[in-house]
């Protein structure tokens, strides 16, 4: 029998994320940062990732993202890590440049030749990305991690944020969401195999649009949704941009088949922290639309706010590149403090 590493991690992918208002706690400091004039983007917005000025109009961008299994197979594994990573460069409108791998290993528990498959999956996103896996560090762990420090470029003219949204902004998402609920469906022995095909396709699939999308003028902010769900991502992109939003629970794009697996339980506990976290600015929501909203992704899509005058031509920029995309909600002037998002019918 083949090993099952989701058993060696007691949590899964982007599941395995501090709850954001944890997270918030553990920012906050009365320490000030250094200030560096030729930091771009920091950590004050939450954006993806970071980006300096190095001059003669083009940024660099930092960021790393590393988590435990998300699923069994161990190439799989090292492939979604990576997606998901990079991911990160292409949310703020760039190009990867190079990566540096991030391993953590149970070296007495599970087998060296399984970690180097890991680090293959890896590799082989990189080259699809057109970069290379530079090197890396590895330790020790008592569970497995594996995942990546990625640098980028972005002509500093194009860098796309999370708080530049506008209001009469549409709302797009360039995956579905749900693949939270399927691999929790995956620990819980209960997913298709058909339906976790599914799921690896879709963690797997780099989000290479969003440097195209960073070249439409109407394209105002994007971030990517990742383990505060989609829910949370908007909420920064409302936070950080003085809006609020309104979104259609029904044009929310979803995993097919999702439903039979709601309906078995197979709930992260990553979205009741999210949920528990976040709820209180939304308005409308039932207990579904937690289920979804909440819904701690692993490498998901992008969530991109466009001008209303711009919607023909990013839809026609994104079907060019393979993507049928609606929008499922729009932005507004933000009239009170909470409040921030209504979900409706």
């Amino acid at each position: 029998m083949s090993t099952r590493l989701t058993e060696f991690s007691h949590g899964a992918g982007c599941g395995c994320k501090i709850a954001p208002d944890v997270l918030e706690r553990i920012l906050h400091t009365t320490t000030p940062d250094y200030h560096d004039p030729r930091l771009l983007v920091g950590n004050a917005s939450r954006d993806d990732a970071a980006v300096i000025d190095v001059g003669n109009g083009l940024g660099i961008i930092g960021t790393t993202d590393f988590f435990m299994p998300v699923v069994d197979d161990a190439y799989d594994f090292g492939r979604i890590a990576a997606a998901n990573a990079i991911s990160d460069v292409y949310a703020m409108g760039g190009k990867p440049l190079m990566a540096i791998a991030i391993l953590g290993w149970p070296v007495n528990r599970l087998a060296p030749e399984i970690a180097s498959r890991v680090i293959e999956g890896g590799r082989a996103v990189c080259a699809d990305a057109g970069i290379a896996l530079a090197g890396g560090h590895s330790i020790n762990s008592p569970e497995p991690i594996f995942g990546l420090a990625v640098t980028g470029q972005v002509p500093l003219n194009r860098i796309v944020r999370n708080d530049t949204a506008r209001p009469g902004d549409l709302l797009y998402l360039t995956k579905p969401v749900g693949v939270g609920i399927l691999t929790s469906a995956l620990k819980k022995h209960r997913i298709d195999d058909a339906d976790l095909a599914a799921a690896v396709e879709t963690m797997c699939t780099l989000n290479k649009v969003g440097e195209i999308f960073a070249s439409v003028d109407e394209v105002h902010a994007m971030t990517d949704v990742t383990g505060f769900g989609l829910a949370g991502h908007l909420l920064e992109i409302c936070r950080g941009s003085g809006v609020s939003a309104t979104i259609n629970r029904n044009s929310v794009p979803k995993i097919p088949n999702i439903a039979r697996y709601i309906d078995s339980d197979c709930i992260p506990g990553g979205t009741h922290r999210n949920a528990a976290s976040l709820s209180d600015a939304f308005e409308g929501l039932t207990d579904l639309d937690k289920t979804l909203l909440f819904d701690p992704q692993t490498s998901g899509g992008l969530l991109v706010c466009v001008a209303e005058k711009g919607r023909v031509g990013f839809e026609k920029k994104a079907r060019e590149h393979g993507l049928e995309l609606h929008p499922f909600g729009h932005l507004q002037e933000r009239v009170s403090v909470e409040p921030l998002v209504q979900v409706i019918d």
